[in-house]
């Protein structure tokens, strides 16, 4: 079994944001972790190697710091690693990064893509199935559980206060959860090899069948208008009361917001 597994570089909150004056993010000057939920989809792939025998490839587009995570992946167990990174490339939207991956996907042979549910950064959920119409191959998306039977994979779906249970045929994509496990920790050992390893280097020749204006900045039908660090919070009112008036004052404030 090959597996594929998308993951993005993403900026670390924590300390704070940074915008271009175009209004994307300024990567280069943001420290950066693993997105939450690729991370989860990575360790889903790590255990069907596991369990499988799979082979299992990890690729981002990015700058080329982006190959941080690469080898943080490999250092998990991800067997290889590719960075797509091109200048051409830089300020894509979800139709634009998922048209990057999956030209790049269209090189590798595949049975499962995972990507993460969506990213901390943009929280759009969107390149994950996109991908999958690109390749024109079935998507299930909020996986919480994963399952190989033979040729086909089976997933429970996560929906509202239940879950539904879902059989395709693979090749199949499947966008994980964050709460779909507990990623591992990477070894001394696999870091140790991830340092020494090689990562395959891609720009835009390596894409197939990818047309430039679908690309980039350019190619990409969704412009910011507006961005800003997150607003903070005020203290909010304060009130000591007793418990009975504590009752009246909170549904008053329901009341008052329309809330009941």
């Amino acid at each position: 079994m090959k597996i594929v597994v998308c993951i993005k570089q993403v900026p670390d909150t924590k300390g704070g944001v940074k915008f271009n004056p175009d209004g994307t993010l300024d990567r280069g000057a943001m420290l950066t972790i693993m997105n939450p939920d690729d991370k989860a989809g990575l360790e889903a792939a790590l255990r069907l190697k596991d369990q499988y025998g799979a082979e299992v490839t990890v690729i981002t587009m990015g700058l080329p710091k982006a190959e941080d995570v690469l080898r943080e992946a490999m250092a998990m167990g991800a067997d290889k690693g590719i960075l797509v990174t091109d200048r051409v490339l830089g300020g894509a939207d979800t139709w634009a990064t998922s048209q990057t991956l999956a030209g790049a996907i269209r090189n590798l042979e595949y049975d499962l893509i995972i990507t993460g549910r969506q990213a901390i950064d943009g929280d759009t959920a969107q390149v994950g199935p996109q991908i999958s119409e690109h390749l024109g191959i079935p998507v299930i998306s909020y996986a919480q559980k994963i399952e190989i039977e033979g040729d086909s994979v089976i997933v429970e779906r996560q929906f509202d206060d239940r879950y539904h249970v879902l059989k395709a045929k693979m090749p199949c994509l499947i966008t994980a959860l964050a709460e779909l496990n507990e990623p591992r920790y990477m070894t001394p050992g696999g870091i140790f090899d991830a340092v020494k390893a090689d990562i395959t280097v891609w720009g835009r020749a390596n894409l197939v069948d990818v047309e430039d204006s679908n690309l980039g900045l350019k190619g990409s039908p969704t412009q910011i208008a507006k961005a800003s660090d997150k607003v903070r919070k005020g203290a909010g009112e304060k009130v000591n009361l007793d418990p009975a008036e504590s009752v009246d004052y909170i549904v008053g404030k329901l009341k008052e917001k329309h809330v009941i």
